[in-house]
């Protein structure tokens, strides 16, 4: 009698890494860019002081019971405003309200332009040629004038509606870049093994596509935040905002009516104009090691 034994050999699992493991591989190769670490740390910075901003401000933001059109002195390091009020303690509290529109606005501008891109390259027929004309119009339109006749006619509406505007006129260029991407990305097998699955289109674009597009929304943020910034501050330089809030564009705003060049209180218009300048920069930057992590040919240093 033959007694035939049957050995179980152990099943080989392949570990996927987590994804706070693959978030650390992100967050090693974007610092070891040597222009995004640049970027991050003039980033920390404005960060660091629009959280501190109550604290390290020698004065309030619209404190005006001090000498005006003074110089810089060692009780005003900027000197003060027309209106009597300190500089330095208005360039640190406006840094609140610059990172607050700018982020805010770069956030909800991504989130439209990952729905319509994503949407736009995985669809087909008459629906992608709908959102296509929509993305085109919106393309075609120059977004400084567009954003200027909405802003103008919705004015005095306040933080929100400078968001608003800003989101209404940026979406646009991500989205297209998004859609190309997911046109690559929809010829793929794990696309076609999920719809031979029985899969739902969303559940295909926003848990097989999505997850591989990160380091290019990331971009498409970074991006979207810089112009978001510029364009706040653009759009507080012509009066087009609440000029009762305290920002840099603000500032820039006042010191224009003020005619601080022709009193020589150059600082009034070099100090915002600088702030804004650095912080555009410092999210450029970040963008060169966000193109790291997409293109590996783009890596420097220990992410390579």
């Amino acid at each position: 009698m033959t007694t035939t034994m049957t050995v179980k050999t152990p099943e080989r699992r392949i570990a996927s890494p987590s994804r706070w493991r693959s978030l650390g591989r992100m967050a090693q190769t974007l610092w070891a860019n040597g222009k995004a670490r640049i970027g991050l740390c003039i980033l920390g910075f404005f960060v660091l002081v629009a959280v501190l901003a109550p604290v390290i401000a020698p004065y309030g933001p619209k404190d005006n019971g001090f000498e005006r059109n003074a110089d810089a002195s060692p009780a005003h390091w900027l000197g003060t405003t027309a209106a009597g009020e300190d500089v330095l303690s208005q360039l640190i509290h406006g840094t609140q309200i610059s990172l607050v529109v700018g982020f805010a606005a770069g956030i909800l501008s991504t989130i439209v332009a990952v729905l319509v891109g994503l949407s736009w390259g995985y669809l087909r027929g008459f629906a992608s040629e709908a959102v296509g004309f929509v993305v085109n119009l919106f393309l075609v339109i120059p977004g400084l004038p567009l954003m200027i006749v909405i802003a103008a006619y919705l004015q005095n509406g306040g933080m929100l509606m400078i968001i608003a505007v800003i989101v209404v006129t940026g979406w646009a260029w991500g989205a297209r870049v998004l859609r190309s991407q997911t046109q690559s990305l929809r010829g793929r097998d794990f696309v076609a093994s999920a719809q031979f699955s029985g899969d739902s289109p969303a559940r295909i674009v926003f848990h097989e596509i999505l997850p591989n597009m990160t380091s290019i929304i990331a971009g498409t943020l970074f991006g979207a935040a810089t112009a978001a910034i510029l364009a706040e501050a653009g759009l507080e330089f012509l009066g087009l905002g609440d000029s009762s809030i305290v920002s840099w564009g603000t500032m820039l705003y006042w010191a224009q009516n003020s005619n601080s060049l022709l009193t020589g209180q150059w600082l009034l218009l070099f100090a915002p104009g600088l702030c804004i300048a650095l912080l555009a920069l410092s999210l450029t930057l970040i963008n060169f090691g966000v193109d790291g992590i997409s293109n590996p040919r783009l890596r420097e240093g220990k992410g390579r």
